[in-house]
Formats: C-alpha cells, structure tokens, sequence
C-alpha cells in the first residue's frame, strides 16, 4: 500500500445522492410503511425511540447565533453529526472523544444539503478551554455543548440541532442487517470495539463484514489518512444503505429502529425529525455537496496536529452561511493565532 500524506489538500465536492438515507431512515420508514399492516407499530416504535433519544442541551433553546428558534418544517437550518469515541471499555467515561464531526445545512426551498467533515485533529480555538488545541478534545472539556460552541465559533454559522452516534449504533446496525458486502482495500489487523488488539483480522478483497469487522475496517487509517477514511466511511455507508433498501422483513425494520435509538442522542423531537422526509422524498433529485477543509500537517510540542487553512475555512464559512441564508459573523482574533 503507497504512503500517502495524512491530510488531502484539495477540496472534494462531490455529490452524495444515497449518502443520507441512515440520517433520515426513521422519516422514511414511517411514511414508507404507514400503509401497511405493520405502519401503526413501526411509527410508535420510532416515536418511542427518538423520544428516549432526546437530550435537550443544557437550558440552550436557540443558538446564540440566530434571532428565534427555527422550525426544521419551514426554516433552513443546520445539524451537526458527531461520532462519539465510545465503548464498553471506556466505560463512556471522561476519556471520550468525538471521532467523527460532520455540519450539514439544509436549504427549505431548494430541498439541497451541504456537508462538511472536520479532521478530528484539526487545530482550532476552544471556548470552554480558553485555547486552541485538537477539537476533538472539546467534547472532553465540555461535552455536547462544548462541541457545538467550537464548531460555531470555527465556522461563525448556527448549529440548531445535533445527533450523537456512538460505535455501538454502527455495529448494531450492521448486525441487524446480518453484515455487509464490502470491498477491504488492503489486509489489515485491528482492534475491536473493546480496544482489544489484534482481534480484528482481515483480507484484501470483497467479502462480507461483521458489525464488528465493519467498524474495523471504518475506523482504521494505518496505511493510509483521515481523508480516505472517512471517503471509505461513505463507501461502507453506501454498501449499508444497499443491504437497508433491499429488507423485506418488517422484523428487520424493527431492528434497524432500535439499533438507531439505543445508541443515538439528539435535541431533535420526533416532530422536528419528521420534517427529513421534505428532503429524503426528492430520492436521486436531492443536491448534496460534500466539502473538506483545506489544510497542512502541523506538529507543536511533538503533537500532531491538522493546521486548518484560514481562506478554506472562511469559503466554506461563506457557503454554509449563504445556503442558510444568514449572515457571517466577524472573525474572533484568536482564530487567526497560530
């Protein structure tokens, strides 16, 4: 396998037509279904779910960056992914990490979703700590909320909503769908869920993966970088939005719910998530642009870090704030510190 460097500079806007399907799943089946004799009990099953899901954000009702709380029904607004660094061996503990950061908005009119993933080791100013440092390490220091403040305060945009994944959802799911089909691009020895070494052991080529085996072969950037980590997260993705497609068992339907919720936070309502469905029923018409921050490797103090590009940043600052439709605020000087 050629060594690549660890960060990819150029911009990758590429569209996501299926990219979306696990993000408004819950919507989809509810409608989908709401016509057979199952309907009725799949939609309280989901309801039951997201309403144990909900996790409100301290006492935030809006975010400071907006006039009035928005209505997902008939408002732009935004919500930001976050793939927690969870598992039974961390006990969920103070250690936790977000592994994975992703901001979407949504535009009402135009029915169109614009993406961006943040490198877990970009370097960025932390309100809760005062400093700059890995943001990865705001939710450490602060939680939901500490995270959603640095991703505010790096793009200057709103954050509305929030959905917390952790490595459990990604298994169960996987699980529920009795595996996937999945191309491994080069052999590889990893550790499981559980942080154990070397339990994870596998052969390049096409093959059916495990919930466990799958999040092996997401999560790992040995022999390669975070940018074609997270381009094989979307390749994996897909493989699963083709196996959910093609179920023909309601008993699997269920599955998919629970794996969903069991694992799954949000300050989203079960009303708020039904509004997905605006987006998801454009099928292959929806516009979904996916965008990666500009940047060079960085190492201070024998620390690695990801040295974001200041003009990448405020491009893609401009564009989300253009696509919610509201203005940007000025840059705070700390941002612009080295």
């Amino acid at each position: 396998m050629p060594e690549f460097k660890r960060y990819q500079k150029k911009v990758n806007k590429r569209k996501r037509r299926k990219r979306l399907f696990l993000l408004f799943a819950l919507p989809i089946l509810l409608v989908g279904l709401s016509a057979t004799a199952y309907g009725s009990y799949l939609f309280a099953k989901a309801k039951s779910v997201v309403n144990d899901s909900f996790e409100a954000v301290g006492d935030r009702h809006k975010s400071p960056l907006r006039d009035k709380q928005v209505d997902p029904k008939k408002d732009n607004f935004s919500i930001l992914f976050m793939g927690v660094d969870d598992s039974d061996s961390r006990k969920f503990g103070n250690n936790t990490r977000t592994d994975a950061l992703i901001l979407a908005t949504f535009n009402k009119k135009d029915k169109s979703v614009k993406m961006v993933s943040i490198p877990r080791d970009s370097r960025v100013y932390i309100p809760k700590e005062d400093r700059r440092t890995k943001i990865n390490h705001a939710y450490v220091s602060g939680g939901t909320a500490g995270t959603i403040d640095t991703v505010e305060n790096l793009f200057h945009v709103p954050v509305d909503y929030y959905v917390k994944i952790n490595f459990k959802a990604f298994i169960e799911i996987v699980s529920a769908l009795d595996g996937i089909e999945f191309d491994v691009p080069y052999d590889m020895v990893e550790k499981n869920s559980h942080d154990k070494h070397n339990a994870i052991v596998l052969k390049k080529g096409t093959q059916v993966l495990n919930g466990e085996e799958a999040l092996a072969v997401a999560r790992t950037r040995k022999q390669d970088s975070d940018i074609y980590r997270g381009q094989r997260q979307q390749e994996i993705m897909k493989a699963m939005i083709s196996k959910a497609a093609n179920i023909s068992s309601i008993g699997k339907y269920g599955d998919l719910i629970e794996a969903v919720g069991n694992n799954m936070k949000t300050n989203l309502t079960f009303g708020e998530l039904l509004s997905f469905y605006d987006y998801a029923a454009e099928g292959s018409n929806i516009n979904i642009e996916n965008f990666t921050i500009k940047g060079d490797d960085d190492t201070i103090n024998g620390i690695y870090y990801y040295k974001l590009n200041d003009e990448s940043v405020n491009d893609i600052s401009d564009t989300l704030s253009k696509h919610l439709e509201v203005q940007t605020s000025t840059t705070e000087p700390e941002q612009q510190q080295n």
